[in-house]
């Protein structure tokens, strides 16, 4: 009887084993067509920009380049026409960096200390400053236009790197706010209370503590402010100056250049050479991603 049992369980086993791998192999079926389906405008830009303007117009999208030409990617990079300078994108390149790194780690840090403050440091009204603040999250681009204008001439800041990093810190605390304090409300009172008492005062509580442990957080913010920056173009168009552009600007400046004839392969490269910085975000910081903002998702 023990036998029948066994070799029952086997065969059940085996049986189960072969639709694992069965079930196995069409999920990953799905997902690469999936993915193919999703990476490929990637892949025609990609093939695109890797052939020559004749090549281009003979041949159909998907067509491989019956050899590699990088022209393009150098033309782009030092010698495209962005309207009238034609000096490339470089510039403009380096002007989203200039205005990308100090907005993000300013946004950051402001959105910390606001989230800690209103989650850890109640005070009265804590929850309508809250509240107010969240309104920041769902105002429109296009609202603030005029009155940041006036504010960045007000300031002398307007036409400039700094104008645009200080517009990007505006628009950006909200949603900082709105991460940290969510992810902050899962950390025990009792932490901080008896810190206190110890005689840990706000900054000390708030460095030694707080940031050790937000990790997670800050992966987040960075990785969503960033990619919201570096991808704006409609506070780039409204408050930058000719030199102060970013390169979401110049690209489209690029693309509607009519000088000559139509160089598809070079608005191809440049469009690549603009998302790689938040394609290499993503690579590298993306599994970071989903986990932060899981993290507070529980209290206790």
């Amino acid at each position: 009887m023990s036998n029948l049992n066994s070799t029952s369980k086997k065969a059940v086993g085996r049986k189960t084993s072969g639709l694992d791998k069965v079930l196995r192999v069409a999920l990953y079926t799905v997902l690469i067509i999936v993915a193919a389906f999703y990476l490929m405008p990637f892949i025609v830009m990609l093939i695109t920009s890797l052939k020559d303007v004749e090549e281009i117009r003979t041949g159909t999208l998907l067509s491989l380049p019956a050899s590699l030409h990088f022209d393009s990617w150098s033309k782009a990079w030092s010698s495209a026409c962005t309207g009238s300078s034609c000096g490339g994108i470089s510039p403009y390149f380096m002007n989203s960096f200039q205005i990308v790194l100090p907005a993000v780690a300013i946004s950051t840090l402001v959105g910390a200390i606001n989230g800690y403050v209103i989650s850890l440091w109640k005070f009265r009204g804590s929850d309508f400053f809250f509240a107010a603040m969240l309104v920041g999250c769902f105002i429109p681009f296009q609202v603030i236009l005029l009155p940041m204008a006036q504010t960045l001439g007000w300031l002398g800041i307007a036409n400039t790197t700094t104008g645009l990093v200080f517009v990007h810190v505006v628009y950006g605390v909200a949603f900082t706010t709105l991460f940290f304090r969510n992810f902050y409300q899962s950390i025990p009172s009792e932490l901080v209370k008896a810190a206190r008492l110890d005689g840990a005062g706000f900054f000390t509580i708030f460095y030694r503590i707080i940031l050790p442990v937000s990790t997670p957080i800050i992966v987040v913010t960075v990785i969503w402010q960033f990619t919201q920056i570096w991808n704006d173009f409609l506070f780039g168009v409204a408050f930058s100056g000719f030199d102060t552009q970013p390169v979401t600007v110049a690209l489209n400046n690029l693309v509607n250049t009519s000088f000559g004839g139509k160089e598809y392969n070079v608005d191809m490269a440049a469009a690549i050479i603009a998302a790689l910085p938040t394609l290499a975000v993503y690579v590298f910081a993306g599994k970071y991603f989903v986990r932060g903002l899981t993290a507070g998702a529980v209290k206790g």
